[in-house]
């Protein structure tokens, strides 16, 4: 449900956007993060309002209980109810506004706490659930949604418990949620039973290689390369996933942060087009308008911006 024109947007940042490890705790250099709060604990030091930030290296899903809020997605913004689990990828630009007294949680975790080869399962589901932002919404009462509930609850009882540093019990539970919030998003886009397991992985891996290079403008040729594919074959496995080309679904990221960047990042259009790998400012303009309908300008323009 798209949120109302009354919804306050929040406010764009002046030169770039917040990146934190926690929301207002400074980035560190721990990469085997994990860890869960109750909504509550942060966002009332901040009026129930989380403003537009990055995690780099870091995902997060956030659980919403009860309660409401208005959640925005990059560009994306909307307002949901609870039960629903929202998934953040690392440089997602993400807020929230809750409504005073939401029951939820947020737990964070680094790739490399699931990187483990006895768990590799785990980790297909883990590069699965996170291969795009999105809403997992669940009907009250239903049975994954409890079971979802109870698992991260016992999961912050171990996270608080005196002691419980090195304890595996947290690590497990962790590794529960991801795969059964996997298997609920794949219930939820009515993957095909027939499909098979491989392309699924194989298709993946590929996601995570676009978000990797995508600012490098990669020819396709060097995506099938390493994925050990011929240049056709890719776009057949891209085409059998998502319905459109690899080169489109590439082109679609690129234009997403694109429009990250016009909205929260303060920074004249040609400037943000090096950024984005374009060495023609007058390229990346055509190629904005071509995806977009309008200039970039126009479009931060439309969405609040300026130059």
């Amino acid at each position: 449900m798209t949120i109302s024109n009354k919804t306050r947007v929040p406010k764009r940042k002046a030169q770039a956007i917040p990146t934190f490890a926690l929301y207002g705790e400074s980035v560190t250099s721990a990469q085997d993060m994990l860890h869960i709060e109750d909504v509550q604990s942060r966002s009332q030091l901040y009026q129930w309002e989380i403003e537009p930030h990055v995690h780099h290296g870091l995902y997060q899903v956030l659980w919403l209980q009860q309660g409401t809020a208005d959640v925005l997605l990059d560009e994306r913004r909307e307002a949901v109810r609870g039960p629903t689990a929202i998934v953040v990828p690392p440089g997602v630009v993400h807020g929230f506004r809750f409504a005073p007294a939401t029951d939820g949680l947020v737990l964070t975790l680094s790739a490399k706490f699931l990187e483990a080869g006895e768990f590799q399962a785990v980790g297909e589901a883990f590069r699965a659930l996170f291969a795009a932002p999105g809403l997992l919404p669940f009907e009250p009462g239903q049975v994954t949604a409890v079971r979802l509930n109870a698992l991260f609850r016992e999961l912050l009882a171990e996270f608080l418990l005196p002691g419980s540093d090195g304890s595996p019990v947290p690590v497990w539970l962790a590794r529960s949620l991801v795969w059964r919030l996997a298997q609920a998003s794949a219930r939820g886009q009515q993957v095909q039973g027939k499909r098979a397991y491989g392309h699924q992985a194989l298709f993946t891996r590929f996601l995570l290689l676009v978000e990797q290079h995508f600012l490098e403008h990669w020819p396709l040729e060097r995506y099938a390369s390493r994925l050990g594919l011929s240049t056709p074959r890719l776009n057949r496995l891209v085409r059998e996933q998502r319905g459109v080309s690899a080169l489109e679904l590439v082109h679609e990221r690129l234009t997403r942060e694109a429009c990250r960047r016009l909205i929260y990042i303060a920074a004249p259009a040609a400037r943000l087009a090096a950024e984005l790998g374009f060495e023609d400012p007058a390229y990346f303009s055509r190629f904005f308008k071509r995806r977009m309908g309008v200039s970039p300008q126009r479009y931060r323009s439309e969405h609040g911006g300026q130059d």
